[in-house]
């Protein structure tokens, strides 16, 4: 078995754990190693499985949806999809933060959602398969070998909200909705995969519950630790740097921006800001549910109540903006709320990276850098 590429996540680890006395004489801190086995157990069987078998049955009722919407198109089965539609979205915007082992194997990740699109090149290729109607686009055996940008969450979105999409429902079994189906089953493949992945008792699971020298993944417990941390901090950066920071820019030289709304993911169907949400309240479930706090030492516990404390400050507001992104920008009362998303998410990155790292024994350098 190889290694599990953690560091193709996009971040580095610049830290060492501290064994011993540093050059002032300060024993420096340490990860509580006996709470890790548990911890690790927790977040794979409390988050991490439990993630991913809802979404494979998610994508289950996305692509009987999109068959059932395909064979009897009318205004209601086109509701119904778009229902589940947003559903997957949540299941993904769920699981995505765990952005580490199977996941990374044959792009999978970008397979289930391609973002950011730089330059628009996943929308053009999907808007040229609408155009030409490539009939290889609605078969999933022939879907899946194109562009990644063309067989995920984004180009599912653009078929059933993009340019053209209020025609869908005129022609039973028309391109644009065997389109859409395909790639339904295309998810339904990846997600299947994914959960029978974290559920072989012998596979990653068991390279995350049993950290060891014989470990391929985790050769002792701090390494463990420090992957599982990351995961917390790598999800907060993404929300930061992917989800808000292209659509919103806040006060520009004393100016409320207007921002950029058409940057932002799911800006289309409206799930914006229930992503967002949804994000923070996976990163806020996984933290209680592998129950990080028992890594701390006992007298830095308040370290993890004031992250709890940002964490559903975050959760609490990412809901209240509840207009459409493009409005949303130009409310002051929305704007505000914004405002406070921005600072407290780096804010929480703070807390994650720099305080709770360093209370486990990661020294001031420890960082993980930006990344895709």
């Amino acid at each position: 078995m190889r290694r599990l590429p953690f560091l193709s996540l996009g971040f580095s680890l610049l830290a060492t754990i501290a064994a011993a006395q540093d050059s002032n004489g300060v024993t420096p801190r340490v990860v509580n190693e006996a709470a890790v086995p548990a911890v690790m157990e927790k977040a794979v069987d409390g988050f991490i499985r439990p993630g991913y078998l809802e979404l494979m049955e998610t994508t289950e009722a996305l692509s009987e949806a999109s068959h059932l919407f395909c064979e009897n198109p009318s205004e209601e089965s086109l509701g119904n999809l778009q229902l589940v539609f947003d559903d997957i979205v949540q299941k993904w915007s769920t699981i995505e933060i765990v952005r580490v082992g199977p996941v990374l194997d044959g792009n999978r990740f970008e397979r289930f959602l391609f973002f950011p699109d730089r330059k628009s090149t996943g929308l053009k290729q999907v808007q040229r398969i609408l155009a030409t109607k490539d009939e290889t686009a609605t078969n999933p055996e022939t879907l899946k070998i194109k562009s990644v940008a063309v067989q995920g969450l984004g180009a599912l979105e653009y078929v059933l909200y993009g340019t053209g999409a209020e025609d869908i429902a005129n022609e039973p079994n028309g391109f644009r909705c065997r389109y859409a189906a395909a790639i339904a089953d295309n998810l339904v493949e990846v997600a299947t995969d994914l959960h029978e992945a974290w559920e072989k008792p012998d596979g990653v699971q068991a390279d995350w519950k049993k950290p060891g020298p014989d470990n391929p993944v985790f050769r002792d417990n701090k390494e463990a630790v420090t992957a599982l941390l990351g995961v917390l901090v790598h999800g907060v950066e993404t929300v930061k740097d992917q989800r808000i920071r292209p659509f919103y820019a806040g006060i520009v030289n004393g100016v409320p921006d207007k921002g950029h709304p058409k940057l932002a993911l799911y800006w289309r169907s409206g799930n914006t800001m229930p992503s967002l949400h949804t994000n923070f309240e996976a990163l806020e479930t996984l933290f209680d549910a592998a129950d990080m706090r028992s890594l701390l030492p006992a007298d830095s516990k308040s370290v993890a109540s004031s992250a709890k404390f940002v964490f559903k400050s975050l959760v609490r507001v990412s809901e209240e903006v509840d207009l459409p992104i493009d409005e949303a920008i130009v409310d002051d009362e929305q704007r505000a709320k914004l405002d406070f998303i921005v600072l407290n998410t780096d804010d929480l990155l703070q807390r994650l990276n720099k305080d709770f790292g360093g209370a486990i024994g990661l020294s001031a350098g420890f960082s993980f850098s930006d990344g895709d």
